[in-house]
Protein backbone atom coordinates (compact mmCIF):
# COMPACT_ATOMS: atom_id res chain seq x y z
CA UNK A 1 0.00 0.00 0.00
CA UNK A 2 1.36 3.38 -0.94
CA UNK A 3 0.95 6.73 0.77
CA UNK A 4 0.89 10.05 -1.09
CA UNK A 5 1.78 13.36 0.52
CA UNK A 6 0.97 16.78 -0.95
CA UNK A 7 3.18 19.66 0.13
CA UNK A 8 4.42 23.11 -0.76
CA UNK A 9 7.88 24.48 -1.40
CA UNK A 10 8.02 25.79 2.17
CA UNK A 11 8.28 22.23 3.51
CA UNK A 12 12.01 22.01 2.93
CA UNK A 13 12.40 18.48 4.30
CA UNK A 14 9.87 16.98 1.87
CA UNK A 15 11.05 19.24 -0.93
CA UNK A 16 14.61 17.96 -0.52
CA UNK A 17 13.40 14.36 -0.69
CA UNK A 18 11.54 15.14 -3.93
CA UNK A 19 14.58 16.92 -5.36
CA UNK A 20 16.83 13.97 -4.50
CA UNK A 21 14.55 11.66 -6.51
CA UNK A 22 14.39 14.11 -9.41
CA UNK A 23 18.15 14.57 -9.44
CA UNK A 24 18.66 10.80 -9.50
CA UNK A 25 16.18 10.33 -12.36
CA UNK A 26 16.58 13.44 -14.48
CA UNK A 27 20.12 14.66 -13.81
CA UNK A 28 22.01 11.42 -13.12
CA UNK A 29 20.12 8.99 -15.39
CA UNK A 30 18.92 11.29 -18.20
CA UNK A 31 21.67 13.96 -18.05
CA UNK A 32 19.22 16.89 -17.81
CA UNK A 33 20.99 20.08 -16.65
CA UNK A 34 20.48 20.54 -12.92
CA UNK A 35 19.44 24.17 -13.45
CA UNK A 36 16.25 22.95 -15.15
CA UNK A 37 15.24 21.09 -12.01
CA UNK A 38 15.12 24.27 -9.96
CA UNK A 39 12.69 26.13 -12.25
CA UNK A 40 9.30 27.17 -10.83
CA UNK A 41 9.79 25.30 -7.54
CA UNK A 42 8.19 27.92 -5.31
CA UNK A 43 4.97 28.18 -7.33
CA UNK A 44 4.34 24.44 -7.61
CA UNK A 45 2.27 22.02 -5.60
CA UNK A 46 4.49 19.00 -4.94
CA UNK A 47 3.77 15.34 -4.24
CA UNK A 48 5.71 12.38 -2.89
CA UNK A 49 4.58 8.77 -3.03
CA UNK A 50 5.88 6.36 -0.41
CA UNK A 51 6.08 2.58 -0.44
CA UNK A 52 7.13 0.71 2.68
CA UNK A 53 8.01 4.04 4.34
CA UNK A 54 10.40 5.01 1.54
CA UNK A 55 9.81 7.85 -0.92
CA UNK A 56 9.82 6.19 -4.34
CA UNK A 57 8.39 8.86 -6.62
CA UNK A 58 7.46 12.49 -7.00
CA UNK A 59 5.62 14.90 -9.27
CA UNK A 60 4.32 18.43 -9.19
CA UNK A 61 1.88 20.78 -10.87
CA UNK A 62 1.61 24.50 -11.32
CA UNK A 63 -1.00 26.88 -12.60
CA UNK A 64 -0.07 28.73 -15.79
CA UNK A 65 -1.88 31.01 -18.22
CA UNK A 66 -2.71 27.86 -20.25
CA UNK A 67 -4.17 25.86 -17.34
CA UNK A 68 -2.64 23.38 -14.94
CA UNK A 69 0.67 21.90 -15.97
CA UNK A 70 1.69 18.51 -14.58
CA UNK A 71 5.45 18.15 -14.40
CA UNK A 72 8.46 16.22 -13.15
CA UNK A 73 7.01 12.74 -12.73
CA UNK A 74 10.00 10.79 -11.45
CA UNK A 75 10.20 7.32 -9.94
CA UNK A 76 13.14 5.37 -8.62
CA UNK A 77 14.31 2.74 -11.08
CA UNK A 78 13.50 -0.17 -8.77
CA UNK A 79 9.77 0.68 -8.56
CA UNK A 80 8.99 1.61 -12.15
CA UNK A 81 6.18 -0.37 -13.72
CA UNK A 82 4.57 -1.25 -10.38
CA UNK A 83 1.61 1.16 -10.53
CA UNK A 84 2.97 4.00 -8.44
CA UNK A 85 2.77 6.39 -11.39
CA UNK A 86 -0.88 5.49 -11.93
CA UNK A 87 -1.65 6.04 -8.25
CA UNK A 88 0.10 9.39 -8.17
CA UNK A 89 -1.59 10.52 -11.40
CA UNK A 90 -5.05 9.64 -10.04
CA UNK A 91 -4.29 11.49 -6.81
CA UNK A 92 -3.15 14.60 -8.68
CA UNK A 93 -6.16 14.54 -11.03
CA UNK A 94 -8.40 14.40 -7.98
CA UNK A 95 -6.53 17.34 -6.46
CA UNK A 96 -6.99 19.59 -9.50
CA UNK A 97 -10.53 18.49 -10.37
CA UNK A 98 -12.18 21.41 -8.50
CA UNK A 99 -10.23 23.95 -10.59
CA UNK A 100 -12.09 22.94 -13.79
CA UNK A 101 -9.12 24.01 -15.94
CA UNK A 102 -7.26 22.44 -18.82
CA UNK A 103 -4.60 19.99 -17.65
CA UNK A 104 -1.55 19.58 -19.82
CA UNK A 105 2.02 18.32 -19.76
CA UNK A 106 5.07 17.71 -21.90
CA UNK A 107 5.76 13.98 -22.08
CA UNK A 108 9.04 12.31 -22.85
CA UNK A 109 8.47 10.06 -25.86
CA UNK A 110 9.28 6.89 -23.92
CA UNK A 111 6.41 7.49 -21.45
CA UNK A 112 3.73 8.78 -23.83
CA UNK A 113 1.80 5.50 -23.52
CA UNK A 114 1.69 5.88 -19.72
CA UNK A 115 0.08 9.30 -20.10
CA UNK A 116 -2.31 8.00 -22.76
CA UNK A 117 -3.52 5.34 -20.33
CA UNK A 118 -4.20 8.14 -17.86
CA UNK A 119 -6.38 10.03 -20.35
CA UNK A 120 -3.92 12.37 -22.06
CA UNK A 121 -3.73 12.85 -25.82
CA UNK A 122 -0.93 14.22 -27.99
CA UNK A 123 -1.76 17.77 -29.06
CA UNK A 124 1.26 18.85 -31.07
CA UNK A 125 4.48 17.98 -32.82
CA UNK A 126 7.44 16.24 -31.24
CA UNK A 127 10.14 18.59 -29.99
CA UNK A 128 13.43 18.33 -28.12
CA UNK A 129 13.97 19.68 -24.62
CA UNK A 130 17.16 19.02 -22.63
CA UNK A 131 18.24 16.63 -25.40
CA UNK A 132 15.12 14.45 -24.95
CA UNK A 133 12.22 14.05 -27.40
CA UNK A 134 8.86 15.24 -25.99
CA UNK A 135 5.24 15.58 -27.09
CA UNK A 136 2.79 18.14 -25.75
CA UNK A 137 -0.27 16.41 -24.27
CA UNK A 138 -3.61 17.42 -22.77
CA UNK A 139 -5.98 15.61 -20.49
CA UNK A 140 -9.05 14.57 -22.48
CA UNK A 141 -10.79 11.95 -20.38
CA UNK A 142 -13.29 13.55 -18.02
CA UNK A 143 -14.61 10.10 -17.06
CA UNK A 144 -11.21 9.37 -15.50
CA UNK A 145 -11.72 12.35 -13.18
CA UNK A 146 -14.63 10.51 -11.58
CA UNK A 147 -12.68 7.27 -11.45
CA UNK A 148 -9.72 9.03 -9.83
CA UNK A 149 -12.02 10.72 -7.34
CA UNK A 150 -13.64 7.41 -6.39
CA UNK A 151 -10.27 5.70 -5.92
CA UNK A 152 -8.93 8.58 -3.83
CA UNK A 153 -12.01 8.57 -1.59
CA UNK A 154 -11.75 4.80 -1.09
CA UNK A 155 -8.11 5.08 0.02
CA UNK A 156 -8.61 7.87 2.55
Amino acid sequence: MSKIIKFGFNNQELHQIAMDIRIEVFVDEQKVPIEMEAEFEEECVHFLIYHKRKAVGTARYRRTDKGIKFERFAFLKEVRGQGFGRDLMHFMLTDVYPFKQKIYLNAQVEVVDYYKKSGFIITGQKYIEAGIDHYPMEYEAPDLYQSALEKAICRR
